[in-house]
């Protein structure tokens, strides 16, 4: 129903948890807020918890090599198309309805996934649970910001920052673990018990507002269809396009000229349609337009720093699941430890310093990556980590209260929406960038070294000498070949290291971008904290 016909709603999301003298019983507020919360942490979390365990995941379903990225891209696809409709969902059935049928959602596919047999099998039930998860994500930021006073929601969007910083993060170590001592069925499966507490924690106490079942007539089909064949078309270019070459393939060509033509046309739709299905209103607060920005980079740094790193360990150092899992950690505990301070600086500051800082920390941390070698030990990288955590925590948490700072609270559904949609494309997007630079840059390098070793290099020539005499001592059939081989492995790794250091600098320029962008918002201060009580 409309407004009019819920007074007591108003502009106050709080009122069925006044009690009779007026006062807010907070407790059911933040236990309605801790169980979106908690559930938007598991929603986050299984995009990366099947990281470490995708070859057991393989034998498992008997599938393929170039089948088994699906486990992962088909949860991906089904979250960009979700997450833009949540707010369109949220006013038509109330936010708490949305939320409670989607949990419930993923409970069951979640048991389905840890049921599969098959590729097939996997990737439908996989999709079906990205749906449900992405009409669980922009929930709690957007209750954060509406259900709070100003004063709190800082705090909130601390607890915000946490879960989209830690559970990306955190996904592989626990994911390798739970394989290990249970099996990879335990991924999936582990979702009934906190789903469970979620679903009541919600349904109990989350009701903060009411639907308006009136925007069930003229739902803006043309524009829903428009936008999933745009996101889909745009996602799955970004995930395989690295690994086909890009516009050689004329497939990946097509569909990013699809995405660009049906993108273009969302746009119009969204723009002249009476009723749009996603509102971009909130594009026209220039704080708001930056801030989506600079999310989208804190997506590329988030879920781009998440996916070079695994990988040159994997790939380089050869590191098994569980050092990688340790290693990475480190990022998880310093984000963590930082949250309330990057908290109590986006509250004591204008947003813009610890915006600035927190870019400028994580391009410099991730910018150390560009020296890495192949003798870089643990501590090499936990410094690189710590740095990046700490500046991706203070970044993203200014960077959303940023963006929403000078937003009125009825258009803050519509901006949790894209604000989750634009982090979570600049993740693919960098990802997608990565692949490319890392695949071009190794190429680039290899051909460096082998066009330097020549006849005319006298030290080449002693290094071939070397792995020759090494060959002959050792017994080899064919001494000069088996060193011809040596010497070729070798390059390679030093080109895939020096590939790496390339990628790391790419990261590292794109945050220091969003640093310099920082500085151009609007000032929008933030009330004190309370001195005490609720």
């Amino acid at each position: 129903m409309s407004d009019a016909a819920h007074p007591d709603d108003g502009a106050d999301p709080l009122a069925r948890h006044r009690k009779a003298d007026g006062e807010v019983n907070w407790t059911a507020v933040f236990l309605g807020f801790g169980g979106m919360v908690l559930g938007q942490f598991m929603a986050v979390l299984d995009i990366q918890i099947v990281a470490a365990s995708l070859s057991q995941i393989q034998a498992g379903i008997g599938a393929t090599a170039d089948e088994i990225s699906w486990v992962q891209t088909s949860y991906l696809l089904a979250e960009v198309v979700i997450i833009p409709l949540t707010a369109y969902l949220s006013k038509m059935w109330s936010t708490r309805t949305v939320y409670v049928w989607a949990c419930g959602a993923f409970i069951v596919t979640s048991v389905l996934t840890g049921f599969s047999t098959n590729i097939e099998m996997m990737i439908v039930t996989r999709t079906l649970q990205g749906l449900a998860a992405g009409a669980m994500i922009p929930a709690a930021f957007a209750t954060a910001m509406t259900v709070f006073p100003q004063e709190r929601r800082v705090t909130a969007n601390v607890v915000f920052g946490l879960v989209v910083t830690l559970a990306p993060t955190i996904g592989p170590t626990l994911g390798g673990h739970l394989t290990d001592a249970l099996s990879w069925h335990w991924l999936f499966f582990i979702n009934v018990p906190i789903g469970l507490v979620v679903m009541f924690l919600v349904s109990r106490y989350a009701d903060f507002d009411r639907g308006d079942p009136r925007l069930g007539k003229g739902v803006d089909w043309l524009g829903v269809g428009l936008m999933t064949v745009a996101l889909l078309s745009m996602q799955y270019a970004l995930e395989e396009g690295a690994s086909e070459g890009w516009f050689d393939d004329g497939l990946i060509l097509f569909l990013t000229v699809l995405a660009a033509v049906t993108g273009a046309g969302f746009i119009w739709r969204q723009l002249t349609y009476r009723q749009p299905i996603v509102s971009l209103k909130p594009f026209g607060d220039r704080n708001f337009a930056l801030g989506a920005v600079m999310n989208f980079v804190s997506g590329a740094g988030l879920f781009g720093g998440t996916f070079i790193l695994p990988l040159f360990l994997g790939q380089v150092l050869a590191y098994s699941a569980a050092e990688v899992g340790t290693t990475m950690l480190v990022s998880g505990l310093v984000m963590f430890a930082m949250a309330p301070i990057a908290g109590r600086m986006v509250r004591a500051l204008d947003a813009r310093i610890p915006l600035v800082i927190g870019f400028g920390l994580t391009a410099y941390g991730i910018g150390l990556g560009s020296h890495v070698t192949a003798d870089w030990g643990f501590w090499d990288f936990a410094g690189l980590q710590a740095l990046r955590g700490i500046g991706t925590m203070t970044a993203m948490i200014a960077a959303s209260q940023l963006s929403v700072s000078t937003l009125p609270p009825s258009l803050m559904k519509d901006a949790s929406g894209l604000v989750n949609l634009l982090r979570n494309v600049g993740g693919a997007v960098g990802m997608a960038l990565l692949a490319t630079v890392l695949s071009h840059q190794t190429a680039v390098h290899l051909g460096d070294l082998s066009a330097a070793v020549t006849s005319a290099s006298p030290a080449a020539q002693d290094m071939v000498e070397g792995f020759t005499n090494l060959m002959r001592e050792r017994g080899m059939a064919d001494p000069e070949a088996s060193a011809n081989k040596a010497l070729g492995m070798l390059m390679r790794r030093q080109a895939s290291v020096m590939g790496f250091a390339d990628g790391f600098a790419f990261l590292a320029l794109a945050c220091a971008a969003a640093a310099v962008l920082g500085i151009f918002a609007k000032p929008a201060k933030v009330a004190p904290a309370p001195a005490g009580g609720h």
